[in-house]
């Protein structure tokens, strides 16, 4: 218990002083979180005999998966600044890398060739596009909202919390058995019903956005995170694992900590960009 709050303390610092001491340190965090989400994606994924080989495919599969996220870090950042170089740099970069894994897949004699370039094709959807979007949500012009990045982090912790402090105490009608056995629809109801009341409270602090479209973003959080949470238990299942790594602990991975603010991401940028026209 000990280790797990030291942990918890530890990561709340962190992440609070790289989102709001700046603009660079709060790409910087999002970077190196997605590239540690990536890694621990390859290493459940790919062969895991732990050899160069894999090492290799893993770092492949990084770079991509980084990829999407450095080319609109610099385009958020006003350091590329011009549309035909965003488009054209992302063209010249995506390419290459892809299609070299298709080379390196000839070389290696593995049983799955495609299997492993889908896997760590499949990294740079899952994890780094949505981690991309996060520059779009943060950074607009001249204006940084690393406040609307907290907020939508703290409405997903509260949802999580709250399902599992209604779930552990009411829950009884499982909610989705054959993927996770403990989750239950009583405690779902409670992760929404927290995460709305939350949304209403943040409204009061955060004002970038008005009150009711905090409470569209609670409910966006309260059903997608669910979802994301879901679909990287599906993940474990599939291979077998309890934890996506041992990074952090007491908590198991990085990627068990943001599953549910990776689904997120996608559907807040889409709302915000919509908001902001």
């Amino acid at each position: 218990l000990f280790r797990r709050l030291i942990t918890a303390v530890i990561f709340v610092v962190v992440m609070l002083a790289g989102m709001f001491a700046g603009r660079y340190s709060f790409v910087t965090l999002f970077t190196v979180i997605s590239g540690l989400c990536l890694w621990e994606f390859l290493t459940i994924t790919l062969e895991q005999r732990r050899s160069r080989r894999d090492l290799i495919r893993k770092v492949l599969g990084l770079i991509l998966g980084l990829l999407p996220g450095v080319v609109t870090m610099l385009y958020q950042l006003q350091l590329m600044r011009q549309d035909e170089q965003f488009i054209a740099i992302s063209s010249m970069v995506f390419a290459p890398i892809v299609f070299s894994m298709f080379i390196y897949e000839l070389y290696t004699g593995s049983r799955s060739p495609f299997a492993n370039i889908a896997y760590m094709v499949l990294g740079m959807f899952y994890i780094g596009i949505p981690f991309a979007l996060l520059n779009f949500i943060a950074f607009d012009g001249s204006y940084f909202y690393s406040n609307i990045v907290f907020g939508l982090l703290a409405l997903t912790w509260v949802n999580d919390t709250g399902a599992y402090l209604v779930g552990s105490q009411m829950g009884k009608t499982p909610l989705f058995p054959r993927i996770s056995p403990r989750k239950t629809w009583e405690g779902t109801i409670g992760g929404i019903t927290t995460t709305i009341v939350f949304g209403i409270i943040l409204s009061f602090f955060i004002t970038d956005i008005t009150p009711i479209n905090w409470v569209v973003l609670a409910m966006m959080v309260a059903m997608f995170g669910t979802l994301g949470d879901l679909v990287e238990s599906m993940l474990k299942r599939s291979v077998g694992i309890k934890d996506s790594g041992t990074l952090l602990p007491g908590h198991g991975g990085l990627l068990d900590r943001f599953d549910a603010f990776i689904f997120v991401i996608p559907f807040a940028a889409a709302y915000l960009l919509y908001l902001r026209g």
